[in-house]
């Protein structure tokens, strides 16, 4: 071959290998190992948190397994869990600015009007809703603005023994990759949704929910009694062959599911946030895929079959070019439920193994939905008008490259974020950031109740009331366990408020905030626990973090259930039918929220017992919180020891006993008879059921 063609053709080789390489400083990562902060982890946490050290003058390194930055932020996610957009602030904002900026383009609007893009009119100065493509580029963007070096698929070693982690004392000094590279850092950051650094770097951590005792909590632990939302609402048989004991349950349903309030290792639901489309030459059908196991889908087939009729797919709005961003919804859906539960912990293969296998369930369930004639024909013909999008990632057959990871191991250091810091009745004096989403945890498990139906638990969804205050001991170990490393993900916090906490703005609003710490450190040469909050604030808020509650956001003003007269039972402790929801966004409220109708007048009922232990004359009442969206026609039946009264409630006006108690009557009760039962058939608007009240008259 002449010389000549030898060095075109590796010239050409080489271009192509150069303009196959994403666009940021990957390149630099072979010429330097030594970094003032090394971050493992690419996720939109671990990229802010790498400009951030940028900004302020120190050399930073991104180290991702995948070749994809971003994380869930551009897997999937376009449909922002934001809260109190307020809050939002730093470099966290920023992102969201730009991305509105780079929708103000009219090139980025292909299968769409913006005109008609409501997100886009009514987002103020950000874009909330977007692409997956779109985050992706804005972040490569705003990385290729710096001399971050990002090196791309490279895990951290994990064998026993192998040197992952070296540290000196309590400081980490470097960090040794499966491929033998190392860096050496002044200070590390563990991005990952996993805590893999934190780990190695002998941090504590837990997995799993802890006991409601253990941190003062009502929400923590085992929630049998509270499992009304994403529920079965119809009968379904749980054995492999239906009312057959012997031939065994079907996958992932259990026969014990522990005790209300009690702990367990169980993790909640992981799924993929598809990225879907219906406009046609966008579209990509989905396939039956290989591996697919009829079995894994038995129960949603027996759900509808049993005359569940819900389409099981939740699409809260249309992001930009008519996507989608899937998520789970009703009984039997994406979330692939006690499925996950030794992916924390898990080696590499076996969380490929089970990340693999979760890919395969959601494909399998959106094939299903499409195809099996056991669906109902009007659901199939809806799901049959989407598929995946063409245009989103592209090299990984149009499939999200990261599963949503909505727990794994949580970090357990000097200040544990509580359900009681999201409630605000305990307020962190240092915080770095605030978070104001509800307090949710999807689905744990599936169990087989006492009727022998299948149940699934685990799901809880309970507005903090307003935004919070994340405490800085909070995203930093203990200092006898490591004194060098920040953990803005897997941070310290109780399952319940990490459930809040979880939100990809916060984790990227810690993660600005773990690199600004960082930086002080290596300035003051001190220990990240020695870091001093007040210049550490001073820092902050020049940068835009918010770090306040905004005004009014005070603790609720709740009625202690043990304190008022007579016989309460709030709703925490009524039966439900059909689909509600815990609320605290109105008061005032008997105990610590109330309940919620899930869909206008669609049979959601709530029934009190009382429990009367004296047979006498007592006067009914029902508590409630007034609004404009209220029904102004609440059906209240009562059962009492003469028969049965029904009362119309207008909710549209406030209660008139402290304006939390409306008066239905005076009904003579006895022992063991005596109920009052919420419903919302019929109902002009939203149904709130709260406590019910008897107080015995003399």
């Amino acid at each position: 071959m002449p010389a000549t063609l030898t060095r075109s053709l590796l010239t050409t080789l080489f271009l192509v290998v150069a303009i196959s390489l994403p666009a940021s400083n990957t390149a630099a990562a072979d010429a330097a190992t030594s970094y003032d902060i090394v971050v493992y982890g690419g996720t939109a946490s671990g990229v802010i948190a790498a400009i951030e050290a940028d900004r302020l003058g120190k050399t930073a390194v991104v180290i991702e397994p995948t070749q994809h930055v971003g994380g869930l932020t551009t897997s999937g996610l376009g449909w922002t869990d934001t809260g109190d957009k307020r809050v939002i602030g730093g470099l966290s904002r920023e992102f969201y600015i730009r991305l509105r900026r780079y929708y103000s383009n009219d090139s980025s609007w292909v299968h769409d009007d913006p005109d008609k893009h409501k997100q886009f009119k009514d987002g103020g100065d950000a874009m909330w809703v977007f692409e997956p493509s779109a985050a992706e580029k804005t972040l490569e963007t705003m990385l290729k603005e710096t001399k971050v070096v990002v090196v791309r698929g490279e895990r951290i070693q994990r064998d026993q023994g192998a040197g992952g982690v070296t540290k000196n004392g309590q400081t980490i000094i470097r960090i040794k990759m499966e491929s033998g590279r190392e860096f050496t850092g002044k200070m590390f950051i563990d991005a990952t949704y996993e805590g893999d650094l934190m780990a190695l770097a002998g941090v504590s951590y837990t997995v799993g929910r802890e006991a409601n005792k253990q941190y003062g909590e009502s929400l923590n632990g085992v929630q049998v009694a509270r499992g009304d939302k994403h529920q079965f609402v119809k009968p379904v048989d749980p054995y492999v062959r239906a009312g057959d004991k012997s031939s065994g349950l079907l996958p992932g349903i259990n026969t014990d599911p522990g005790v209300d309030g009690e702990a367990d290792k169980r993790v909640q639901a992981y799924n993929y946030r598809v990225c879907m489309t219906d406009v046609p030459e966008n579209r990509v059908a989905f396939q039956k895929p290989v591996g697919y196991d009829p079995l894994e889908h038995e129960l949603l087939l027996r759900n509808f079959e049993a005359g569940d009729l819900r389409i099981p797919l939740s699409v809260p709005g249309l992001l930009p070019n008519r996507k989608t961003d899937l998520n789970n919804n009703f009984a039997v859906s994406t979330d692939w439920i006690s499925r996950n539960y030794d992916y924390p912990e898990a080696g590499y293969k076996e969380r490929e193994r089970i990340l693999k296998a979760h890919e395969t369930y959601v494909r399998g369930f959106l094939w299903t939905l499409q195809t099996n004639p056991r669906v109902p024909e009007d659901v199939r013909k809806q799901v049959a008008k989407w598929g995946y999008a063409k245009d989103e990632f592209v090299d990984n057959d149009n499939f999200p490259y990261g599963a949503y990871i909505r727990e794994a191991r949580r970090m357990v250091s000097d200040y544990v974020q509580t359900e009681n810091d999201c409630r605000r009745v305990r307020k962190a004096p240092d915080s770095v950031g605030l978070g104001s989403y509800n307090m949710d945890s999807h689905h744990v498990q599936r169990f087989v109740d006492a009727e022998g139906h299948v149940r699934n638990e685990g799901d809880v969804q309970v507005s903090p009331g307003g935004p919070y205050l994340i405490s800085y001991r909070s995203i930093v170990p203990k200092k006898n366990e490591c004194d060098n490393l920040f953990v803005p993900v897997c941070l310290s916090s109780s399952h319940i408020a990490y459930g809040s906490i979880r939100m990809e703005p916060v984790f990227m609003i810690l993660g600005h905030s773990a690199a600004a710490a960082g930086c002080i450190a290596i300035d003051r040469q001190q220990a990240v626990q020695d870091v001093d909050y007040d210049e550490l604030r001073t820092k902050l808020l020049s940068e835009q973090q918010v770090l306040d509650l905004p005004q009014g956001a005070t603790a609720k003003i709740d009625l202690d259930v043990s304190k008022l007269s007579g016989v309460v039972v709030d709703n925490d402790s009524a039966k439900p039918t059909g689909e509600w929801s815990d609320g605290t966004s109105i008061g005032p409220f008997v105990g610590k929220n109330y309940a919620h109708d899930g869909a206008v007048g669609k049979g959601c009922r709530l029934t009190y017992t009382l429990p009367i232990k004296e047979a006498g004359r007592y006067e009914l009442r029902v508590s409630y919180s007034a609004n404009a969206n209220r029904a102004s026609n609440v059906t209240v039946v009562v059962r009492h020891a003469d028969g049965t009264e029904i009362y119309r409630v207008d909710q549209k006006k406030k209660p008139a006993i402290d304006g939390v108690f409306h008066k239905l009557g005076v009904h003579r009760l006895d022992p063991g008879h005596a109920t009052v039962e919420i419903r919302n058939e019929g109902a002009n608007g939203h149904v709130i059921a709260d406590a019910v009240q008897a107080i015995p008259i003399q």
